[in-house]
């Protein structure tokens, strides 16, 4: 009896091909990031975000750490609605960011894949993009920005 041998592919060829083509989140060439401070007055820190047309600005501590972030047309609804002060604190109308063990915080800089933003904005509504020692926040992506880029690019 003679034993034949089955040449046998490797898992990675039988991978769905990357529709971004390897790309990384520095190939989107997103505007700066606009942020605020946590004392930062809503009246102003709407003014901006309007001149800016930024529905979401990151909340940052004095030692620029991501704390949270604003939605911008919702704290426009409650200023207007009478349920906010124009000189409140955006500290008092920011979502907070979850870090815990269970819901560890996601590193996304400009060499992170596109592939694995498109994962993060799949439970996210945006994606803080920050140089790799998370001192700097560099950039906002949203789901928009995947769509524009992957309708730029061509299938």
């Amino acid at each position: 009896m003679m034993a034949t041998a089955m040449a046998v592919a490797p898992p990675h060829l039988f991978a769905p091909p990357d529709k971004y083509r390897g790309a990384v989140v520095e190939d989107l060439q997103l505007p700066p990031a606009f942020t605020v401070y946590a004392g930062e007055a809503i009246s102003r820190a709407i003014a901006l975000a309007y001149e800016r047309d930024f529905s979401h600005i990151p909340v940052l501590d004095r030692r620029r750490r991501p704390l949270g972030y604003i939605e911008v047309a919702t704290l426009k609804a409650q200023w207007e609605a009478g349920n906010a002060d124009a000189n409140d604190t955006v500290l008092n109308y920011m979502t907070k960011f979850k870090r815990t063990a269970s819901q560890p915080y996601t590193l996304i800089t400009p060499a992170t894949a596109l592939s694995e933003l498109e994962g993060f904005l799949q439970h996210n509504i945006f994606a803080i993009v920050t140089d790799p020692s998370r001192k700097f926040v560099i950039a906002l992506a949203t789901p928009q920005d995947l769509d524009t880029f992957f309708s730029r690019r061509g299938s």
